[in-house]
C-alpha cells in the first residue's frame, strides 16, 4: 500500500524529509548531450512563423489543348476550399428589402415581431431586487407568480375564444403597427423611449410567411332500399304419348343438328388457317423485300468503307504508270493490287476465273480440288467485284468441287457449272441464286467422270439456250434448257486414232480419249478444238461428229488451255503439263512459236488489246508476259506473285477493258495484278494512214510476224490463206 504525503506534513516534521529530497531530485529534468546552450537574449527571442492556405503542390501552369480553339488553354487553379453541400433557398426575411417589393406586389400584410415589455434598465433593476431579497420576500414573490400564472391561463383561454375573431381586425393590426412605428421615429428624433403598456390581451405570434390551413368533409349519400317484384312466367299444361319412333326421329334431328354446327365449325376453322397462312406468307413476303433493300443498303455501305480503306491501291488500279519502263528497253512489270479470299474454303484450288463480258469489275471463281486422291465434298463459286475486294458479292455452295463455268453472252446473269461429279448446272444470279435453276440428277443426264470446261452455245433455231461440256469420259454434250429440265444430246465421243485393242476373247476395243480443254471458234460456232490427257488436239465440227477435222500432235502430257487470238482467228494457243507453250496455226501441224517455262503451265491467255502478247502461269508461282512483237525468244517480263514452295498458280484471266490480270493459286487466293505501260504498248500508224484504226494496226502487226516464221513443208501448197470455215 502507497501512502501519499503531503508537503505540509513534511515540514511540520510529520513526514521524513530524505524521502522528500529523494522526490525532488528525482523530478529534475535530464538535459541532452548535445542541447545547444543559448543566452537569455536568444531564448527570449521571438521567431514569427506565417502560415498560409497556399498549396505548393499544386500545378499553377498546367494547358491542355482545345479542339474547339485549335490552341493550348490553361487550366484554372484549383482552389482550396471543398464544397461538402451546397443548397439553395427560396424563404425571405420579412424585414428584407425583397420582402416588402414582394408584399407590396402581391397585396399581402406582414405582421412586426413582438417587442419587449419593458426597458433594458428595468429588467436589469427586476434582477438585482429579486437578489437582495430574503426567503420571506421570495416565497410572497413565489405566490404572485403563481397568481400571475393563473391570469394567463385565462388570458390564453380567451384568446383560444377569441381565436376567429383575429381575422377580423387583422387590418387594425396593421394600422397599429404603422401609427407604432411612427411613434418610434418621433421617439428617435427627441423624445426619450417609454415603456409601453403592459396591460391588455397578448398578440399571438404569427408566422413571418402566409400560410393557409384549410379542411373540408365530403357529403356521405344517403341509402335507400327499392323493392321490385316480377311477373310470374305464364304456366300451360301439355301431354302426349311418346312412341319409339318420335324418340329416334328426334335423337336423328339432334344428330343432323350436330352435324351442321361441326361443318360450319371446320370452314370457320379452314378459313381463319387459310387466311393465318396467307398473313404469314405476306409477312415473310414484305420481310424479305425489306431484306433485300436493306442488304443493297449495306453493300453500298461496305463499298464506300473498302474503297476509303483500300484508297492507294484503288488509285494505283485506275492511274498508276511505272515510270521506271521508260528507261527500260523492252521489259515490263506487274504491280500487285488487290487479294480475293473467301474464308471458309481455305483449302480448295482456283479451278476457273472469268470475266462477266457486261460488268468488266465483276469476276467470277470457281473453287474445287485437282487432288484426286483426296477430293473434298464440296465447292463453291463466288462472285468477286473490285469495288469490293473484302467479300463476294454471290456465293453459291456446291456438294462437290466446281472445276468450270461460264457467263451467258447475252444474259450475264445466267452461269453454268461443271462440277468433279459430271454433274452440270445452271444459276440464275438475279433470283434465288442459292439454289440451282436446271440441274443434271441421275446417272444417265450427266457425265460419267469430272466435267472440265463448259462452254455456253449460240441459240437455237426455236430460240432455245443451250451450251457444251467435256469430261474425262471422252464425250461431249449438247445440254438444251427446256422448260423445267434438261435435253442432253451427245455431240461427239473422241476416240484414239490407232487406239483398236483386241480383248481377251478376240473382240475389237476402242479406246477412248479423255478430254481436258474446250474452245470454239470464234467467228465459226460449229469449230471447236478439244485438248485431251494424251497431248493431243482436236479440230471438230458439230455438223460432223463421227471424224476430226483435224489432228494436232501438240504435247505430251495433258494439254491444259486453249485460246484463239482475238485479231486473227487462225492462230491460237496451248500449253501444258510438259512445260512448255505453242503458239499453232490452223491447219498445219506443226507450232509456230515453241516457249519451255521450266514447270508445269497451268493457263495461258492471249491479251485482248494486243495480238502478239499473252501471259501464261505456272507452278512454280510464276506469271509470264510474252510480247512476240518484242521479243519472239523470251518473256518480256517474269514475276514470282506467290512463295515457290507453299502455292502453285492454277489459273489466269485478262480483263477486257483495264489492263490488269487476275491470278488465281490452289490456296483459294485470287491476286490481281497490273500491266506497266511496256506490257501494253500500242501500234502507231505510219504518217501516210493515219486514219487506220487500232483493230487494223493489230491484224497488221500479228501478219508481219508471221510471214517471218511460216515455212510451208516442201509437199504442201496452199494455194489461198487458209481459213477455219473452209477447212
Amino acid at each position: 500500500m502507497i501512502k501519499s504525503v503531503s508537503k505540509s506534513n513534511i515540514k511540520d516534521g510529520g513526514g521524513d524529509a530524505d524521502d522528500f529530497d529523494a522526490w525532488i531530485k528525482s523530478r529534475q529534468l535530464l538535459k541532452p548531450d548535445d542541447q545547444l546552450d543559448l543566452t537569455e537574449a536568444e531564448l527570449g527571442e521571438e521567431i514569427t512563423k506565417v502560415l498560409t492556405t497556399t498549396n505548393t503542390n499544386v500545378i499553377q501552369n498546367l494547358v491542355v489543348y482545345s479542339f474547339k480553339e485549335s490552341a493550348f488553354v490553361q487550366v484554372p487553379v484549383a482552389g482550396n476550399t471543398v464544397t461538402l453541400m451546397e443548397m439553395d433557398g427560396s424563404a425571405l426575411h420579412i424585414d428584407s428589402d425583397e420582402a416588402k417589393i414582394q408584399m407590396e406586389e402581391t397585396g399581402e400584410i406582414g405582421y412586426p415581431l413582438p417587442t419587449l415589455t419593458g426597458s433594458f434598465i428595468e429588467v436589469e433593476e427586476d434582477r438585482a431586487s429579486r437578489i437582495t431579497k430574503g426567503p420571506d420576500e421570495d416565497e410572497e414573490g413565489e405566490e404572485k407568480a403563481a397568481a400571475q400564472a393563473a391570469k394567463e391561463g385565462e388570458d390564453e383561454v380567451g384568446e383560444e375564444e377569441l381565436e376567429g375573431e383575429e381575422e377580423e381586425v387583422v387590418e387594425e393590426g396593421a394600422a397599429e403597427a404603422e401609427a407604432a412605428a411612427v411613434e418610434d421615429a418621433g421617439e428617435a428624433a427627441g423624445a426619450p423611449a417609454t415603456a409601453p403598456a403592459t396591460g391588455g390581451r397578448k398578440r399571438k405570434l404569427l408566422n413571418q410567411f402566409n400560410f393557409c390551413e384549410r379542411s373540408a368533409l365530403t357529403y356521405t349519400n344517403p341509402r335507400r332500399n327499392v323493392e321490385t317484384q316480377t311477373i310470374p312466367p305464364p304456366r300451360s299444361q301439355y301431354g302426349a304419348n311418346v312412341l319409339q319412333w318420335n324418340i329416334y326421329d328426334s335423337y336423328a334431328d339432334d344428330f343432323e343438328q350436330q352435324q351442321n354446327e361441326r361443318d360450319k365449325k371446320d370452314e370457320k376453322r379452314g378459313g381463319h388457317r387459310k387466311d393465318v397462312a396467307k398473313k404469314k406468307l405476306d409477312k415473310a413476303a414484305e420481310a424479305e423485300l425489306l431484306n433485300k433493300k436493306y442488304l443493297k443498303a449495306w453493300q453500298i455501305l461496305e463499298r464506300m468503307i473498302n474503297q476509303n480503306i483500300y484508297e492507294e491501291i484503288a488509285n494505283d488500279y485506275r492511274y498508276w504508270e511505272d515510270p521506271a519502263d521508260e528507261y527500260r528497253e523492252q521489259e515490263g512489270t506487274l504491280l500487285p493490287l488487290w487479294k480475293f479470299n473467301y474464308d471458309r474454303i481455305r483449302k480448295l484450288s482456283v479451278t476457273d476465273l472469268l470475266f462477266n463480258p457486261m460488268y468488266y469489275d465483276l469476276f467470277a471463281v470457281c473453287y474445287g480440288s485437282h487432288e484426286f486422291m483426296k477430293q473434298p465434298n464440296e465447292g463453291a463459286i463466288c462472285f468477286f467485284t473490285v469495288k469490293n475486294p473484302s467479300y463476294p458479292d454471290y456465293i453459291i455452295s456446291t456438294e462437290s468441287g466446281v472445276m468450270c463455268c461460264d457467263i451467258h453472252p447475252t444474259y450475264p446473269f445466267l452461269v453454268a457449272i461443271g462440277m468433279y461429279d459430271g454433274s452440270v448446272a445452271v444459276y440464275n444470279l438475279r433470283e434465288d441464286f442459292e439454289k440451282p435453276l436446271y440441274l443434271s440428277v441421275g446417272v444417265h443426264n450427266k457425265h460419267s467422270e469430272c466435267a472440265w470446261e463448259i462452254k455456253w452455245g449460240p441459240d437455237m433455231a426455236d430460240g432455245e439456250i443451250n451450251f457444251y461440256s467435256v469430261s474425262t469420259d471422252g464425250r461431249v454434250f449438247n445440254w438444251v434448257l427446256m422448260q423445267n429440265d434438261f435435253m442432253i444430246t451427245t455431240i461427239t465421243t473422241l476416240f484414239l486414232t490407232n487406239g483398236i485393242v483386241e480383248g481377251p476373247d478376240g473382240t475389237e476395243v476402242h479406246l477412248r480419249s479423255c478430254g481436258s480443254c474446250m474452245k470454239f471458234h470464234p467467228s465459226n460456232p460449229e469449230i471447236y478444238l478439244i485438248g485431251t490427257e494424251e497431248g493431243l488436239i482436236y479440230k471438230c465440227s458439230i455438223a460432223y461428229s463421227s471424224k476430226y477435222l483435224m489432228t494436232y500432235n501438240a504435247h505430251h502430257l495433258t494439254v491444259y488451255r486453249i485460246d484463239f487470238n482475238r485479231f486473227n482467228s487462225n492462230i491460237f494457243i496451248s500449253c501444258s503439263g510438259d512445260w512448255r507453250v505453242k503458239v499453232w496455226e490452223d491447219m498445219r501441224p506443226e507450232p509456230l512459236f515453241i516457249f519451255d517455262l521450266g514447270s508445269s503451265v497451268g493457263d495461258v491467255k492471249w491479251a485482248p488489246f494486243s495480238s502478239t502478247v499473252f501471259a501464261a502461269c505456272t507452278n512454280e508461282g510464276k506469271v509470264f508476259v510474252f510480247d512476240l512483237n518484242v521479243n519472239k525468244y523470251k518473256p518480256i517480263c517474269v514475276q514470282a506473285v506467290v512463295p515457290k514452295r507453299k502455292n502453285k498458280l492454277t489459273r489466269l484471266a485478262f480483263n477486257e477493258n483495264l489492263p490488269f490480270i487476275i491470278v488465281g493459286d490452289d490456296k483459294s487466293t485470287v491476286t490481281s495484278l497490273k500491266l506497266s505501260p511496256n506490257l501494253r504498248l500500242m501500234v502507231k500508224p505510219p504518217k501516210k494512214q493515219q486514219y487506220l484504226d487500232q483493230n487494223t494496226l493489230q491484224v497488221q502487226k500479228l501478219d508481219k510476224l508471221l510471214s517471218l516464221v511460216r515455212e510451208l513443208p516442201n509437199d504442201m501448197v496452199i494455194l489461198e490463206a487458209p481459213t477455219t470455215t473452209k477447212s
